[in-house]
């Protein structure tokens, strides 16, 4: 038995998003991190300036920092 084909009309379309939808992602994750995680792992030369310009963010997300 054969399965009934699809019209043409019928398939659906590939998702096209905009090429600064990938830059936006990546921005909003890097973000993320920078605000959750980041206690000098990656950002070692700074890492004092960048935990106390993120402490109070993460107590008001909730995110514990120490």
């Amino acid at each position: 038995m054969t399965s009934p084909s699809l019209p043409v009309d019928a398939r659906p379309e590939a998702l096209r998003l905009p090429w600064w939808a990938a830059l936006v992602t990546l921005a909003a994750l890097l973000t993320v991190y920078a605000v959750s995680q980041e206690n000098g792992a990656l950002l070692s030369s700074a890492a004092g300036t960048v935990h106390e310009f993120f402490h109070n963010g993460r107590h008001a997300l909730g995110v514990p920092c120490h």
